[in-house]
């Protein structure tokens, strides 16, 4: 039985005033609040509601006329802070309103008693859902890009540690006029791109606050908005770098929602090199995938990069990659790095990246980032799953309730996969590039054929998870890094063998078929060793398998490397019965 009750009145100085008098609540408790009209809501929380009621209609927000006050004889001041977080974020995921609160710190605090007290959010999100707030349940918003992209994720403890450290050297930078590299370091799930996303969102916050604006003192950032701070922004220029296409355009999708953010400040690194001004910051996601001076996806991007590198440095220098450019272009950078997640010889080499790593430790600029955000396995999961693929495996172990599943048969991970759509979301078949993509002209014709199996890769290279047709399909590595998924079904294709004798994984060069994953760089007299492709796609298999937040099902191709990696990973249940799947479902 719940005991919260939700009241509503408008937001006008006679309409609070009689509000205030009903109940010593009113004046003197802690509370969360709403306040919206059809296009926009904003979300509070406050010791004295009436107070603080008449101080949004002193500044200018009696337009969100529709108050809802949610009052509960149990909440303290930690649950409060804890459920206008709550609120915040699952109203920027459902996308009704334009959701107007500036981030000035949403963190995921151990408050006392959490566990217990939050049960009653979700009973509090139904009400409000009862009365239209929220257009989307609970999953459904939880599974939306809007949701896991938002700007306002509430960070861990090491990302907040890492936010405010970054900002504080960085307003000394701009009082000082200094220059600045900065490098964040972490695994997959850390969160990297919501921490781009989350200092997006502040510096522009910052950047438009006023004197006369309120500003929740106890939010971990609130000295920021203090007077001095936005000056310095006021003309500031600054954009997110995302090498990746789909992800990009996701991220792009979400800022267009986002007040204070636009389409427009999330860019390629071509954008930035062409770009006529400068940029004050630029902050990179996935600063691996740069490229260096290699064969491009096309023939005009190779043209491009040839122009770009005569415009920055009077010459076509073969030495120079997209670092070199997002260094000229700008004079401050935060680069977002996991070097174990570079997947093509034409990404940035590892040299160069260990160097910008060396460089920003020896600044005191290097901030790692810990705490496992995705998966629901811990922190381990992701040095244990690259560890089974190199030369050093580790000692088997289980994961609590996270799903780490070996299948004999593709036929089975297909219906466990399926299953597991139907009953969370999110779930989707990826694989290595290790059959040709011949569907992409001839859309009636299959990929690959495996168990009786008939499947076809993506039929979009653009937010492919979210497609109508995803289910059916298998994803590539470049549809799927950045994004989560609840559960991922990993086929490793015969482009990875076990070789007995030499008692090591191997690869098989002809089986592997992204033809831009395996060339050779003719422009630097680059040829790559088997050793070194070996290394490339062992690190697409390390994202593809840190994909799925809830499981992992994994179908090997090989027989001999099925058989070793059935030594750290649980075998599935023999089904009793196979169902047949020889292609897309039918509705």
């Amino acid at each position: 039985m719940t005991s919260f009750r939700i009241e509503r009145l408008t937001l006008d100085s006679e309409s609070v005033k009689v509000w205030a008098a009903g109940d010593v609540r009113h004046r003197n408790w802690p509370v969360v609040y709403t306040l919206n009209n059809e296009r926009s809501i904003y979300v509070g929380e406050s010791l004295n509601a009436a107070t603080r009621m008449h101080q949004h209609i002193s500044s200018g927000r009696e337009n969100l006329h529709a108050v809802r006050v949610i009052v509960d004889e149990r909440f303290n001041k930690s649950v409060c802070l804890d459920l206008e977080s709550y609120l915040i974020r699952f109203f920027a995921g459902d996308g009704r309103f334009t959701v107007e609160n500036r981030n000035e710190g949403i963190t995921d605090a151990d408050y006392f008693d959490r566990p217990h007290y939050q049960k009653a959010f979700d009973a509090v999100f139904e009400a409000l859902r009862k009365e239209g707030m929220f257009t989307q349940t609970i999953p459904q918003i939880v599974n939306s890009d809007l949701f896991k992209l938002s700007p306002f994720k509430a960070l861990t403890q090491d990302q907040a540690a890492a936010v405010n450290d970054i900002l504080e050297g960085f307003f000394d930078d701009l009082e000082h006029g200094s220059s600045s590299t900065i490098v964040i370091q972490g695994d997959p799930g850390t969160g990297k791109t919501i921490v781009a996303i989350y200092l997006m969102k502040l510096l522009s916050d910052i950047r438009s606050h006023h004197n006369e604006d309120i500003v929740e003192s106890d939010s971990i950032f609130a000295e920021y908005f203090l007077e001095g701070y936005p000056e310095m922004l006021r003309n500031f220029r600054v954009a997110l770098v995302v090498p990746q296409q789909s992800l990009r355009q996701s991220i792009q999708n979400v800022f267009a929602k986002t007040p204070g953010l636009t389409r427009d400040m999330v860019v390629t690194q071509f954008d930035v090199g062409f770009a006529e001004e400068p940029y004050d910051l630029l902050i990179v996601d996935e600063a691996h995938r740069l490229s260096q001076r290699a064969n491009q996806s096309s023939g005009i991007r190779n043209k491009h990069f040839e122009e770009i590198n005569r415009r920055l440095f009077g010459k076509d220098d073969d030495s120079r990659t997209q670092l070199d450019w997002i260094k000229k272009q700008s004079r401050h950078q935060i680069f977002l790095i996991d070097a174990a997640q570079s997947v093509r010889p034409a990404d940035l080499p590892r040299e160069v990246v260990t160097s910008l790593v060396s460089e920003a430790k020896d600044d005191h600029r290097l901030y790692r980032l810990m705490t496992q955000m995705r998966l629901a396995s811990g922190e381990d999961y992701v040095g244990y799953t690259r560890a089974m693929l190199s030369s050093s495996p580790p000692e088997r172990r289980t994961f609590g309730d996270y799903d780490f599943t070996l299948y004999d048969n593709l036929k089975d991970l297909l219906a466990a996969i399926r299953k597991r759509e139907r009953e969370s979301g999110l779930a989707r078949i990826v694989a290595g590039y290790a059959w040709p993509w011949v569907s992409k002209k001839n859309s009636k014709v299959y990929d690959i054929e495996l168990d009786g199996c008939k499947l076809r890769w993506n039929s979009t290279d653009r937010d492919w998870i979210n497609s109508p047709k995803s289910i059916d399909e298998v994803g590539s590595i470049h549809t799927v890094q950045g994004y989560d998924l609840n559960y991922a079904g990993v086929i490793i294709g015969p482009e990875l063998k076990y070789d007995p004798d030499l008692q090591r994984i191997v690869v098989d060069r002809e089986r592997y078929h992204d033809k831009k994953g395996k060339e050779n760089n003719s422009r630097l007299g680059i040829s790559y060793s088997d050793e070194q492709l070996l290394e490339y796609i062992i690190n697409i298999y390390g994202v593809l398998l840190t994909r799925g937040m809830l499981g992992t099902y994994v179908y090997v191709c090989d027989p001999a490397l099925r058989t070793y990696l059935g030594r750290f990973i649980q075998n599935a249940q023999p089904s009793s019965s196979r169902s047949t799947i020889s292609g897309p479902r039918t509705p």
